[in-house]
């Protein structure tokens, strides 16, 4: 279940001096210039694996998708889980290989650009439809039905690998002959294509509202600033507000882990309160009066944890809905950085919901007619006490080893 992240050359957008990425990496600051910057991208970035072709060949630039995440499935078993790190042609030609290997863990990548010289071939395969390939692989492996799949914490990527063609195609890395002898009328430009148009840009990591430096570390997902206590997380071409509250603690060795509090409509199941939660996930609570109006959250990780440790947490903390008094600021204290965004949490709710219903058996083949859907979000950070080498919160259940954080950039 390891996977290496990609490492990715750069230059400085400020003054020009080379770096490495990874492509976890978020936040960039750079070591010469010490100017930060802020990584941002339409939909997913699009790399390139470099080349060592002879001069005189020109180039065609091949699209594959790379999916690095956590597939979740009900089945009748209960809960499965796997980790993946694939990939799979964007354009289905029998011409090329049909994924990367393991080249794109092995060799530095360069983020594409406009200028790149050569002909880069326009994706024609939808995500969609690959992840669908990889379902099938894996759904095949499953003895019984699959009521639901759900890809968590997925680090979506297109990776553009370089060819040549003579007689043959050659990979213009190893520069081996990849295919069988083409076709006399093989013509690589009949493929849709041409100059790539899109540019992975970066912007000034400094607070939209007051000016001042936003700061968080490397991989983070949302900013903080200081100064005038604002969160920031970034929205097609620019940082947009995100409205957050923590969990006061006045305990020493205390550790804030950021949770998303979802507000939900839930279609054919009665859960709207935390009187409905006792009674679906057969809670071993009296019944009181103010149950009813206390209204029923989802509460999912914000961070990236291993696939087993987030079905528990999301459980426990749901189970217990916390309801201490929020602050509408950052606590003085240490904060783990948010590396699971909004969009993954909304993706886990089916899963959250299926881990705490009771029975569970009677709950699973009714999935298909469930419809969640979100209406209020907020990020919350939630104390936890420093413990050797773990997190707990007494209160609540809930314990996490500090390792599953420190390894989780490999998610």
């Amino acid at each position: 279940e390891r996977s290496i992240d990609l490492l990715i050359q750069h230059q400085c957008p400020q003054c020009g001096a080379p770096a490495t990425l990874t492509e976890t990496d978020r936040l960039f600051n750079c070591e010469f210039c010490r100017v930060k910057s802020y990584l941002l991208q339409q939909n997913f970035f699009r790399y390139m694996l470099p080349e060592a072709a002879p001069k005189d060949k020109s180039l065609i630039y091949f699209p594959y998708w790379r999916f690095k995440g956590m597939l979740f499935s009900c089945i009748e078993d209960g809960i499965k889980h796997r980790f993946l790190d694939l990939s799979h042609q964007a354009v289905d030609s029998r011409y090329f290989p049909i994924s990367l290997g393991l080249r794109s863990q092995a060799l530095k990548l360069k983020f594409v650009a406009p200028e790149t010289p050569g002909y880069f071939l326009q994706p024609t395969q939808p995500i969609e439809d690959v992840m669908k390939i990889f379902e099938r692989r894996f759904s095949s492996t499953q003895s019984g039905p699959v009521f639901h799949n759900a890809y968590i914490g997925e680090t979506l990527s297109m990776i553009y690998s370089p060819f040549y063609v003579q007689d043959k195609v050659y990979d213009a890395i190893l520069n081996q002959a990849v295919s069988a002898v083409l076709p006399d009328d093989f013509d690589a430009e009949s493929f849709s294509g041409g100059t790539p148009d899109w540019q992975t840009r970066f912007v000034p990591a400094v607070c939209p509202s007051c000016g001042w430096d936003l700061d968080d570390d490397r991989e983070a997902l949302v900013l903080k600033c200081k100064n005038c206590n604002t969160a920031w997380r970034p929205a097609r071409n620019k940082l947009k507000p995100l409205k957050f509250a923590h969990i006061p603690e006045n305990g020493e060795d205390t550790f804030y882990l950021p949770f998303w509090r979802i507000k939900a409509d839930i279609s054919g199941l009665p859960l709207r309160s935390y009187a409905d939660l006792v009674k679906i996930a057969n809670l071993p609570k009296v019944l009181q009066e103010n149950f009813n109006d206390i209204e029923f959250y989802f509460w999912i990780p914000a961070f990236k944890v291993r696939p087993e440790v987030f079905v528990r947490l999301a459980r426990n903390i749901t189970v217990s809905q916390p309801q201490q008094k929020l602050i509408a600021e950052f606590p003085e204290a240490g904060l783990c950085p948010v590396t699971l965004p909004i969009e993954e949490a909304l993706e886990s709710l089916t899963i959250n919901l299926t881990s705490f219903v009771i029975p569970q058996k009677d709950f699973l083949p009714r999935l298909q007619d469930i419809e969640i859907t979100p209406t209020r979000v907020l990020l919350v950070y939630v104390p936890f006490q420093e413990k050797n080498q773990e997190y707990i919160h007494p209160e609540m259940l809930l314990t996490i080893n500090k390792n599953h954080l420190k390894f989780a950039a490999n998610l």
